[in-house]
């Protein structure tokens, strides 16, 4: 029996089992063990000989943008009008079938966008190389999900379903839990909040699925099984996206109001160019980019090419601009000069631990380099007059 049909079967034992609290434990090992044939569904097969064909193109800008939709519901179209790159659009599905990339200049920054090829339902199990394009979307900062207004609302079900099967976590946070394995000890189990989803038995039922009998469980919130799952797989990717709803203007303004009202969602017309600058604007919000402008000593800032910064891209702290000059800048750092909005005043002395926000401008002081340990003034047991004449070392013969 092969992976997928053994994923099948427990799903269906699950479907079959009420849920109480008696079976709830028996829940939770049948969680555990879809986890861990999905985790061994994404590895590549034993004996492959190198990497198969993929979608993988390098990272450029500021920022990644990935398009994940079904087909025919205008990613092309999308990414032709906010890019300028050609993607070939047409009336039949499948009409994009590799990976294009294109640039958006937006606020002095470089947003690379990914049209993807659509993905039908049935993608995590690797139908329609839907493998590849959920691998290309683990790599983005955020993802867009395209999705056709005119239509039913199972398609962001669906799209929502087949992403989570291989790991991503859409508009959530890592859960609050520390989990460490260990040699020897057995399974130490703690909390520092009330539990209502899980308790000690489940979570050494579950740690016994995985074969881990010597770990430390620390629970820091309210979590559920699947949280908890997802902390020992370690290998989920939490990243934020937006809905999408192309195709409004063949909707009615109802329709179009309850869209729109619904959590991280947007509705656009690329048809009729309706509403891509407010997209642009959310896209920047969810992004969570930083433009800080350098200046130098005694000059005036410099507001043509920022250093731009993202809190999943290493952190908005001046180390992290520091570190994003040069890796040996924090080293010489006497202190800093901000002025912005993070700034009490301007300007304001601030060390390597400050937070620094949009269109910050920032100096950077150098401490001085220090001087021999010979002493100073009269008191210095070297001089720094050339050698004299008797006391120069001489140079070997030239050999002829």
């Amino acid at each position: 029996m092969g992976i997928i049909e053994r994923i099948k079967e427990i799903e269906a034992e699950m479907a079959r089992t009420q849920k109480n609290k008696a079976t709830e434990y028996h829940l939770g090992q049948l969680k555990a063990k879809i986890a861990k044939l999905r985790t061994q569904l994404l590895e590549p097969p034993k004996g492959s000989s190198g990497a198969g064909e993929g979608f993988e193109v390098t990272k450029f800008g500021h920022g990644r943008v990935a398009l994940i939709g079904f087909p025919s519901v205008g990613k092309s179209t999308l990414l032709t009008m906010l890019t300028g790159t050609h993607s070939e659009a047409a009336s039949y599905e499948f009409t994009t079938l590799t990976c294009i990339p294109g640039i958006i200049h937006y606020n002095d920054t470089k947003i690379q966008m990914l049209d993807l090829p659509g993905i039908i339902e049935g993608a995590s199990e690797g139908k329609g190389r839907g493998r590849q394009v959920i691998a290309v979307a683990k790599s983005s900062d955020l993802v867009l999900m395209v999705l056709d207004g005119s239509k039913s609302e199972g398609h962001r079900q669906i799209l929502t379903k087949e992403l989570e099967a291989v790991g991503l976590r859409l508009n959530k946070s890592p859960p609050q839990i520390y989990f460490k394995k260990k040699k020897t000890g057995g399974i130490s189990f703690n909390s520092t909040a009330q539990l209502t989803h899980v308790d000690e038995k489940l979570c050494y039922q579950i740690l016994h699925e995985y074969k881990i009998h010597n770990a430390e469980v620390l629970f820091r919130e309210d979590a559920t099984v699947d949280d908890f799952i997802d902390v020992i797989e370690g290998n989920r990717k939490y990243i934020k996206c937006v809905y999408v709803y192309n195709k409004i203007d063949v909707v009615g303004i109802d329709d179009v109001d309850r869209l729109a009202r619904q959590p991280n969602s947007i509705v656009i017309s690329c048809n009729l160019k309706l509403n891509l600058d407010r997209l642009l604007a959310r896209m920047w919000d969810e992004m969570g980019l930083v433009r800080i402008y350098t200046k130098p000593q005694g000059q005036q800032p410099d507001f043509a090419e920022p250093v731009v910064l993202s809190a999943g891209r290493g952190g908005c702290t001046v180390e992290d601009f520091c570190n994003h000059i040069h890796r040996t800048l924090v080293k010489e750092v006497k202190y800093v000069l901000v002025w912005g909005i993070s700034a009490r005043h301007y300007p304001q002395h601030c060390g390597l631990s400050h937070p620094l926000t949009d269109e910050d401008v920032v100096q950077i002081v150098k401490k001085k380099e220090k001087e021999d340990s010979g002493g100073r003034g009269r008191f210095k047991s070297h001089s720094n007059a050339p050698d004299r004449i008797s006391d120069r070392v001489k140079k070997a013969p030239l050999k002829t």
